[in-house]
């Protein structure tokens, strides 16, 4: 009795006006929730604003580096991500590339810290897109040659890269005996600062610019995006199909391997099992959300940003984290259910006698 038909492509003002509406949707979503709690629903969102912008007197701009600090690897994971989705290769282990870019940094973090700095980044880096392209690699192999479903297989590697982590903690790189921890990075491996933030976000803004030039105006981007709607027609065109999934899939992985390296040499300064903070299941949603458009990526993982630096700075005694988390979760899924009806639309017919 209820069937969905793809609705036809809209234009640029019906898109607009859409997502004005989802906006309003999602506060007034969120409000009714804030209201069940007995909150006061314009209050709780000016807080959110305030802790995502607002900093201390010594520091004004604290707030803001903070925001910035969760934008850069939200979003390069999100532009990774989107590399393998535009070839409509389902790769769920953005998180576990991220974690093997984290571990090939920190090896050279630990094993050469009397490097100078700029050629010891230069290494990191390197090394960090490296492990997560050959990480994604695996997969993508097993898929062009084997026909082994990616989705199930990228998502399983993601425990796999968390689990090594663990026993390098507790094994070859544990710094105190008895308390699993690899110690700090010395100073010479930090990522130095731009605005009192790692250059990290200067990487992620220019590899936005990238990505959508790669996608957009060049012949590699144009073949992934014909893949992508239809691999008969690109074999009928004389494209190797499994070369382009192969070499899409390396530099999804190599993207988000670079993430891992920003968070270990930029932000955490160690290694940890905690070291993805969930970015690379939160990056799946964002990039669908943008349509897998690099500017639109890099719009909603600021939007996202804002809302969970605002939200965590909220006082436990007013917000509980969890109901935080909540309001997060309902504000995106209303976003979700807008982008649905924008592509679809929800059909009734009689049923038959």
């Amino acid at each position: 009795m209820i069937r969905i038909v793809k609705r036809p492509e809209a234009g640029r003002r019906r898109n607009l006006l859409i997502w004005a509406g989802a906006f309003v949707l999602a506060l007034l979503a969120g409000a009714a929730f804030l209201a069940l709690l007995g909150q006061k629903p314009w209050e709780i969102y000016g807080m959110i604003l305030k802790g995502a912008f607002v900093g201390s007197r010594r520091n004004p701009l604290s707030a803001i580096q903070a925001t910035i600090v969760k934008f850069v690897p939200l979003l390069l994971v999100s532009l990774g991500l989107t590399l393998a989705f535009q070839m409509r290769f389902w790769n769920i282990g953005g998180e576990g590339q991220m974690i093997l870019g984290a571990i090939a940094a920190s090896a050279f973090a630990l094993y050469t810290p009397n490097l100078p700095q700029p050629l010891l980044a230069i290494l990191m880096l390197l090394a960090g897109c490296a492990a997560g392209g050959l990480w994604a690699l695996l997969p993508a192999v097993c898929k062009v040659r084997l026909g082994v479903n990616e989705t199930l297989f990228t998502l399983m590697m993601n425990y796999v890269a968390l689990y090594l982590v663990a026993y390098l903690q507790s094994g070859p790189w544990q710094r105190t005996p008895g308390f699993a921890s690899v110690g700090s990075f010395s100073e010479n491996i930090r990522l130095p600062k731009l605005f009192g933030v790692h250059i990290g976000w200067l990487l992620a803004l220019a590899l936005t610019a990238l990505i959508w030039a790669y996608l957009r105006h060049t012949k590699q981007g144009y073949e992934l995006r014909v893949a992508g709607e239809s691999q008969t027609t690109a074999r009928y065109a004389g494209m190797r199909v499994g070369r382009i999934v192969l070499r899409t899939m390396f530099f999804s992985g190599a993207v988000c391997g670079l993430a891992g390296m920003i968070q270990v040499a930029g932000i955490d300064y160690t290694l940890s099992t905690g070291v993805t903070g969930g970015v690379g299941f939160t990056g799946i949603t964002l990039a669908w959300l943008a349509q897998l458009n690099p500017p639109a990526i890099a719009l909603a993982a600021a939007v996202f940003s804002i809302l969970e630096k605002g939200s965590s700075s909220i006082p436990p005694d007013i917000m509980a984290a969890e109901a935080a988390q909540v309001l997060q979760s309902i504000l995106l899924f209303s976003f979700l259910i807008c982008e649905f009806f924008r592509r679809y639309a929800i059909r009734w017919r009689a049923a038959k006698p």
